[in-house]
């Protein structure tokens, strides 16, 4: 089955569902795997730092400051599993830890921690980094409160405690119970289902899951030598109210426009689509015929799903629709084969 920019776009209106499977149909979806990214921690190099910390506070019987401080220096990635044990993101720990011990610790700086940490998980803090050790003590003070206290009294029937989890609800009974015995494999689903499986890295990776097809386009208008425009986020271009991702040959004489977009999602797939038909209705604004040829290259499961979406988007790029499987065909069928160089 030839895909909608291979045939006579007339062909493609007459029948058009027929191109919509064709791209369907080339469609596939990336998300069973993620980038590591800078910053990954591999499970040996947290294991063995939760082991650090479980022997430095005799199996979490004794979670204090004093315990606690020399170790996280000493050996920073402790700080990652002492996050994890709490299940809070940086920002919101910096915030308690900001609260709790009068020190001032911003939400980015506390970004900056946890980045610094797993960038580089076993080089001790600097005994000149004041400011920092400052910090980390403030969060480590807080964490051990917290640690100690568990949920407490006095939440609402219809309220759930950040720390109503099974190895931390009922404090450093629940905690060291955890260390010792293990956990009921159901629990460990259940929080699970609260927390979203892999979902902090997914978040810490997004924007390299999201050039994975810009990547794909620069990678073909490089090997041709196209002339191109890579536009930065948020940036503003003459004459375009809504800013392309690619323009060639560039945006003073703009004579094919990319939009390159994944998504997992359909509800997003929708939002992007609708993008690419603007695109589609600005190029014929300026006169009786298209100024530019608006060109879609796109990936994920998202795209998938609608088939009225599907239709909308090969419409408005008149077939000139691309996946990762036949990103190579993008310069050939296009015209950006007019710019080509090699």
């Amino acid at each position: 089955m030839p895909f909608p920019y291979e045939v006579d776009f007339s062909v493609v209106e007459s029948d058009l569902d027929t191109y919509v499977d064709a791209v369907f149909g080339a469609l596939k979806s990336g998300f069973l795997v993620m980038p590591k990214g800078d910053g990954f921690v591999e499970f040996d190099v947290f294991d063995a730092a939760y082991e650090v910390l479980k022997k430095a506070t005799g199996g979490f019987r004794e979670v204090t400051p004093d315990r606690v401080v020399p170790v996280v220096m000493k050996r920073p990635i402790c700080l990652i599993v002492l996050r994890c044990m709490l299940g809070f993101t940086p920002p919101e720990w910096a915030y308690h830890a900001s609260v709790y011990s009068k020190v001032e610790v911003s939400q980015g700086a506390a970004r900056s921690i946890d980045r610094a940490i797993r960038l580089v998980p076993e080089a001790p803090v600097s005994t000149r980094a004041t400011v920092k050790r400052k910090r980390i003590a403030a969060l480590v003070e807080s964490a051990c409160q917290l640690l100690v206290a568990g949920t407490g009294d006095g939440v609402e029937e219809d309220m759930i405690h950040r720390l109503d989890k099974a190895d931390t609800k009922e404090g450093l009974v629940s905690l060291s119970a955890a260390a010792q015995l293990g956990m009921p494999y159901s629990i460990l689903l259940y929080e699970r289902l609260l927390g979203r499986s892999f979902a902090s890295h997914r978040d810490s990776v997004s924007e390299l899951i999201g050039d994975v097809v810009e990547n794909a386009v620069e990678d073909e208008l490089a090997k041709h030598g196209v002339s191109a425009r890579k536009t930065k986020r948020a940036e503003r271009l003459p004459g375009f109210d809504q800013t392309p991702d690619f323009v060639a040959p560039n945006e003073h004489n703009p004579k094919v426009v990319i939009e390159a977009k994944l998504t997992e999602d359909d509800g997003t797939a929708r939002d992007k689509v609708t993008r690419i038909q603007h695109l589609a209705q600005l190029s014929t604004s300026g006169g009786t015929g298209p100024g530019f040829e608006v060109v879609g290259c796109i990936a994920g499961r998202g795209f998938a799903v609608r088939r009225e979406d599907m239709r909308k988007l090969i419409l408005a790029t008149r077939g000139k629709v691309f996946t990762l499987r036949n990103m190579s065909d993008l310069v050939e069928h296009t015209g950006l084969k007019e710019f080509r160089s090699s």
